[in-house]
């Protein structure tokens, strides 16, 4: 068993590393079912198998003990050298490969259940949705608010709720699934959204929007245009590039054009597909988005994003968000 857990550990271990490197495309909810299952294997052979094993030869020992002590008394021997409790302690105690194993489950198993259907932290790596979210903030993101998933295989078992315009949403990138986005839901099945002349309408009806002061891109040290827009009862933030031109052009960026999209020198026009959502970064003209890889399905939903828990260069970023 110790070299069979040695080789398992050592897998484990070298697919981290890999996945570290950029030598394979990991993926770590995989990694972490089969950690769970594995460390579970050895937890249960624990419970029911070493563990009573031991047990069983330390009450072997403290009965040959007695036995021995009983026997030398009778002799007329009283001082007895050794020291059982020692004995029986180095008897019990978990070998270091069960303690690596079977030792580590609950922790495992704990955080399976709560990164699997409760809430799961991701870092925000780029500033397509800037203001509302920068680069380097850590948020938590609702794992149940849209409907309970498996893990791995992401099939559905509650209903939950559906997506809102104006929730800020993760969910599997559509062009590449093991990857995970984060946009805001825009349009839901059967809307017509049009994003033309950087002005949004969503089933004919402009969506209103009042100007803000500029926002400062500290990073890049530049201002740009900050406007307050609101989708259905929900007020958020976004940001516009004046320089950057309206038109949008799917196959610059390598993908196809979207089905149900029409595009023109002012925009995108696009009308939501049953059981799809039209995604967009409120860093506008900074987002690939809906506009260039089409709609997300249902299917490839992750969660609600909810709260910034952290951001290690500004405390002050902590809190919740809209």
């Amino acid at each position: 068993m110790q070299v069979l857990t040695a080789f398992i550990l050592a897998a484990f271990v070298g697919y981290g590393v890999s996945w570290y490197f950029g030598a394979i495309e990991g993926n770590f909810a995989l990694l972490l079912f089969l950690a769970t299952v594995v460390t579970g294997l050895y937890w249960l052979a624990e419970r029911y198998y070493f563990l009573p094993q031991r047990v069983a030869a330390a009450s072997r020992l403290e009965q040959e003990s007695g036995q021995r002590r009983a026997e030398l008394e009778g002799r007329g021997i009283i001082q007895i050298d050794g020291d059982l409790a020692q004995a029986r302690e180095r008897i019990l105690m978990q070998p270091w490969w069960l303690d690596w194993t079977a030792g580590m489950f609950p922790v495992i198993v704990a955080v399976f259940l709560l990164r699997s259907f409760l809430f799961e932290p991701f870092k925000i790596p780029s500033g397509s949705m800037i203001p509302t979210l920068l680069v380097g903030d850590l948020i938590l993101v609702n794992k149940f608010e849209y409907g309970l998933r498996l893990p791995v295989i992401h099939t559905k078992i509650t209903q939950g709720h559906a997506p809102q315009r104006g929730d800020v949403m993760v969910f599997r990138y559509p062009p590449h699934p093991s990857v995970d986005y984060i946009k805001r839901v825009v349009g839901v099945a059967g809307d017509k959204v049009a994003y033309l002349n950087k002005r949004l309408t969503i089933n004919g009806k402009a969506i209103e929007t009042t100007a803000l002061p500029e926002f400062l891109d500290e990073p890049v040290l530049r201002y740009f245009k900050q406007f307050e827009e609101t989708l259905g009862d929900r007020k958020h933030r976004l940001i516009i590039y004046d320089e950057r031109p309206a038109s949008v052009s799917p196959e610059d960026s390598g993908f196809e054009k979207p089905r149900d999209c029409t595009y023109s020198i002012e925009g995108v026009t696009c009308t939501v597909p049953v059981g799809h959502y039209f995604m967009m970064g409120d860093n506008r003209d900074n987002s690939q988005d809906s506009r260039y890889w089409g709609f997300v399905p249902e299917e490839n939903i992750v969660g609600k994003a909810i709260l910034i828990w952290m951001n290690f260069g500004d405390i002050r970023r902590v809190g919740w968000f809209k």
